[in-house]
């Protein structure tokens, strides 16, 4: 095992890391673990000036989502290698490269046979990352560690009407249109599509 690769291991499920150091190898990359991000799981960028491509993955993920996001982006560096920048992010190039560099690590049942399934399911509708498919993201969240879970807030669990700090800006709770909630930003009024799994923070009106 290539030690270039060995400190992802820590972040990954057990069998996962085998599976991927060839994928990783294949391509000048700089895979870096990330500070938590709360509006991304992960990013890719395309090789510019030099650099070569760069893929990012928050630390803070559940071994399961860690490895998800990260055949995600994966799957972005080889889109952009066989088709070329004029594709759309997440179209059909992009569905078919995740759906191919996935298969291994499906076949090899690294993943537990409720989120194996919950994932083939997501790769089947071609949504565009775990945090936009509502069945698989919460599937997910079950693996992440209890302390973890506990210390959490989403946007679902907010009764109507409820302030909340997102961003670093200010929101109060509206009524769920289709699969989101309009929420009214305080600051401006202007309201926002707000997704129901969005981690946030109660915001006390007396602070």
């Amino acid at each position: 095992m290539s030690s270039k690769f060995g400190v992802l291991e820590k972040y990954l499920p057990p069998g996962s890391l085998d599976l991927l150091q060839p994928l990783l190898s294949k391509y000048p990359l700089k895979l870096t673990i990330s500070k938590p991000r709360k509006t991304k799981f992960g990013d890719y960028r395309f090789p510019e000036q030099g650099r070569p491509h760069r893929i990012s993955v928050n630390g803070n993920l559940n071994p399961y989502a860690f490895l998800i996001t990260l055949l995600h982006e994966y799957a972005h560096l080889v889109a952009f290698d066989q088709f070329g920048r004029g594709i759309k992010a997440h179209g059909e190039e992009w569905q078919f490269c995740f759906k191919e560099v996935s298969q291994a690590f499906l076949e090899a049942e690294i993943f537990p046979i409720g989120l194996e399934r919950a994932f083939r399911q997501s790769l089947a509708r071609g949504h565009a990352s775990s945090a936009t498919d509502h069945q698989l993201l919460r599937v997910l969240k079950e693996y992440d560690p209890e302390e973890s879970a506990k210390a959490r807030t989403f946007v679902e669990d907010l009764k109507p009407g409820s302030l909340f700090l997102l961003n670093n800006r200010i929101f109060k709770k509206g009524a769920k249109s289709r699969k989101r909630y309009k929420c009214e930003e305080l600051k401006t009024g202007r309201h926002f599509m707000v997704h129901p799994l969005a981690e946030v923070e109660i915001w006390n009106k007396q602070e």
